[in-house]
């Protein structure tokens, strides 16, 4: 009797698969290193991590197909389109649309291609790598009102499913849906979420499956599963380049095979997959080209090789699928088809595993995300003969031949290697194109993210930002102004010294917050509404780091909260007088709709900030010739009347505004020097670790989303009064701040900050002159009066006062300038 590849961690871990007697010929387990799930659903009839015939992978995808035909019927699957889900999904998806009959196919990918704008993405919370970009050559693919057919290789949430439907729903609404995998793994309360989702949107959704079933997962079981693959790898790991992963098989080292490249004859202009779109006129050709291109290949194979086995590279699965079954088909060797993939999962050589053996080499494709180490389940110790590696032509790079490369740790295990490489399709230039500014092509890091940078959980936020933590940017206040006032200097190439507070004023702070918790929540839940019903159903939240951060957050947890999204946010920099960073609009316009961003700060002031990325988003389209970027604000509170989009138009004390990294994730402002931030780096900031025992900034956003549900129902209610009420700007905060200006003999409107938030930034990082009052204004001041007492700074109560308060800073200073009467500042 077989024993199960699930037994291994089902006995550790008392993990319970339950369901259809197929499940378990159709599904082992495994371990993987990932903070949202231990365990791995592996699939073997997909062809992924486990070698398969490629007829039973070919033959579940087809089989597929056909029952959504059927379900259809003739007439609406003629009208219907297939997506597939990248990476482990593409084939299958691919295989589906072939059985399906004349629908044409795209697959979302995560390698964005320069010149061709994302037609959508969504985010896959529980995958290792989780943004999926739609690039179709064809805009309008997606744009019809047939069936749309949705096909991953498990459902386990419907959360991917969801996340995709709503964000094309939004776009190109139509009236049927069609979800298709091999297993549904979903709980009943998932299931009943898909349900009550399509009754939202009108919407008719049907699911079709190979197997269905419920993984039992116990308490604990994610620490559990996380100790167990540390033990492992500890105690497995050998020596060499890559010492932290297991050895693939203990004791044998097959000899060194020989590498032979195969010219397949690719037809011209054929995609090599669904990535751009692929079309019923496509496919027609490449049921035209197989047979000779297998025939290429069974040619260059070896006489004695009786057990091949066809590898496929990450996304690029169907195509080798394909090669595959006609070598099955044509030939009498026994032919089994798997890939390579981003996926790191824990091997185990152990018949009750499902991952016996592992193979590790360095990416080749020169990825977005930047180098990286990639992998190959199940392929040393399982006796092929030959292996026929097959690459796009992006990923036929030095780093695919060195000898740590894929090619080498292949030819460690098997007496034959042969490389076909298939063409990268190249979407063809639109009309006109060629007179539009060139995008750049430079690859950009992926974010920055928890713990490494910050100390916010890596999904709540990503930094499109570089670390500086390693440089001494620090400067005196008062050096610094002199600087800035001089014009020897841009506030931005320095930071201040980070202020440590007091204890009295460490007091204050969570006095604020406890009693501004709740008017927090309101807000966040109105702006966060008003964005929602407004500006896209699943915005892509980018706030300005750093005071727009922990209102980002805040809002992403609302959404999370009240909606059940899972929506993508980042942090980037944007600076005064320099502008919005542009290298980070091109990663957002790389890997999201820009239509679907929106900007979001922490509060309005004068409005600098507001027209400086008004001006910024102007420029940057006009450079990269790439629009859709809104650069509409959205923010906490608007006291100065600059944008359409708030939480709230009051003055009031946000708490996050009293503190500097210690309430943004100990991270500092951000830095634009051109010494440090070449043209291809985002700008940087620096990550104060050693901060860590004072930090606040968790506890802040819990503090805040702990009373979400107890102002839920306001808070829509007003959003949707907003929503119906004239909200047109009327700058009356730059109106004030001109007339102060001139009132105070200052006459630069840059030295006056209006508002709580900005009084506190000037108290605790410029050289504060005056501050001025409202008349009769309370708590709210509390810390701004400590503060401004601490440095010897006169509060001037003011009636009629547009702002709760309004810090002044020193004009024209000079280190000369003592005190607070100005002396050495001749106005």
């Amino acid at each position: 009797m077989n024993t199960w590849s699930g037994t291994w961690v089902a006995e550790r871990l008392g993990v319970e698969l339950a369901g259809d007697e197929r499940l378990r010929g159709m599904l082992g387990l495994a371990l993987r290193r990932n903070p949202k799930r231990a365990h791995l659903l592996v699939s073997n009839v997909l062809g992924k991590h486990v070698p398969q015939a490629p007829s039973v992978v070919y033959g579940h995808g087809v089989g597929l197909g056909r029952r959504v035909r059927e379900l259809l019927g003739d007439a609406a699957a003629a009208r219907a389109v297939v997506l597939g889900y990248a990476e482990t999904a593409t084939g299958l998806g691919h295989s589906v649309a072939d059985g399906l009959g004349a629908a044409p196919y795209l697959h979302s990918t995560r390698r964005p291609v320069a010149g061709v704008a994302a037609a959508g993405g969504f985010e896959e919370s529980h995958s290792h790598a989780t943004s999926h970009l739609l690039l179709p050559e064809d805009p309008s693919l997606l744009a019809g009102d047939g069936p749309l057919v949705l096909v991953d290789d498990e459902f386990s949430t419907g959360n991917t499913v969801l996340n995709t439907v709503r964000d094309l729903h939004a776009r190109y609404p139509r009236e049927r849906y069609v979800v298709v995998a091999l297993v549904d793994m979903r709980s009943a309360a998932d299931a009943g979420r898909l349900e009550e989702f399509a009754r939202e949107i009108g919407a008719r959704i049907d699911l079709v499956t190979v197997a269905s079933g419920t993984v039992r997962l116990p308490d604990g079981v994610l620490e559990k599963g996380q100790a167990l693959v540390a033990e492992h790898e500890t105690a497995a790991a050998p020596s060499g380049p890559f010492a932290r992963f297991p050895a693939p098989l203990e004791g044998t080292q097959p000899p060194s095979g020989r590498i032979t490249r195969v010219d397949l004859s690719w037809p011209a202009r054929l995609p090599d997959g669904g990535r751009h779109g692929f079309t019923p006129a496509h496919r027609t050709a490449l049921e035209s080209a197989l047979p000779a291109m297998a025939d290429r290949i069974a040619t260059a194979l070896p006489a004695d090789a009786h057990r091949v086995l066809v590898l496929g590279f990450e996304e690029l699965m169907y195509a080798p699928l394909r090669l595959a079954a006609e070598l099955e088909r044509t030939t009498t060797a026994e032919v089994r088809y798997s890939t390579t993939t981003r996926s790191p999962v824990l091997a185990v050589d152990d018949p009750g595993y499902a991952i016996r053996t592992r193979l590790v080499f360095p990416a080749h494709d020169d990825p977005a995300d930047g180098p990286g180490e990639r992998y190959a389940y199940n392929v040393a110790g399982a006796g092929f003969d030959a292996v026929v590696a097959v690459v796009d032509s992006v990923a036929d790079t030095p780093a695919l031949h060195t000898p740590d490369g894929l090619l080498a740790r292949l030819a460690e295990h098997t007496p034959h290697v042969l490389l076909a490489v298939v063409p990268s399709y190249a979407p063809a230039a639109p009309a006109g194109a060629q007179d539009a500014p060139e995008r750049p092509v430079t690859m950009l890091p992926e974010p920055l993210r928890g713990p490494a940078f910050s100390s916010y959980a890596p999904e709540e936020v990503g930094w499109l930002l570089q670390d500086l933590s390693d440089v001494t940017l620090e400067a005196p206040t008062e050096e610094r102004e002199e600087a800035i006032q001089s014009g020897g200097a841009h506030y931005a190439e320095s930071l201040p010294v980070e202020y440590q507070p007091s204890e009295q004023y460490q007091q204050l702070f969570h006095n604020a917050l406890d009693t501004s918790a709740a008017r927090l929540a309101h807000a966040v839940g109105v702006v966060t509404e008003t964005v929602l019903a407004e500006r896209s159903p699943r915005p892509v939240l980018v706030s300005l780091a750093r005071a727009g951060t922990p209102v980002g957050i805040l809002m992403r947890r609302w959404a999370q909260h009240r909606h059940g999204l899972d929506l993508p946010h980042y942090a980037v920099s944007i600076v005064r007088g320099r502008g919005i960073d542009a290298n980070a609009l091109r990663w957002l316009a790389a890997h999201h709709d820009p239509r679907d961003v929106v900007f979001v700060d922490g509060w309005t002031g004068k409005g600098a900030i507001t027209r400086e990325l008004a001006q910024a988003v102007e420029e940057f389209e006009k450079a990269h010739g790439v629009s859709g970027f809104d650069p509409e604000i959205a923010v906490l509170a608007d006291p100065g009347s600059c944008v359409r989009t708030y939480g709230t138009r009051e003055d009031y004390l946000i708490p996050s505004a009293c503190l500097n990294s210690t309430v943004s994730g100990l991270i500092s402002r951000t830095v634009l020097r051109a010494d440090l931030v070449g043209p291809d780096d985002y700008h940087g900031a620096k990550y104060y670790r050693e901060l860590a025992d004072s930090d606040l900034s968790v506890a802040f956003l819990d503090t805040v989303s702990a009373r979400f549900d107890e102002v839920t129902e306001a808070a829509c209610a007003e959003a949707k009064d907003l929503l119906a009420a004239d909200r047109t700007p009327t700058w009356e905060g730059w109106a004030a701040v001109e007339r102060i200006s001139e009132e105070y003999g200052i006459h630069d409107v840059n030295l006056v900050k209006p508002g709580v938030g900005e009084t506190t930034r000037v108290l605790l990082r410029r050289v504060p002159w005056k501050v001025l009052a409202r008349a009769g204004a309370g708590s709210d001041l509390d810390h701004v009066r400590l503060l401004a007492g601490q440095r010897g700074v006169p509060v001037e109560e003011v009636p009629d006062l547009p702002y709760t308060c309004v810090g002044l800073i020193h004009p024209r200073y000079t280190r000369g300038a003592t005190g607070a009467d100005g002396t050495a500042v001749t106005l």
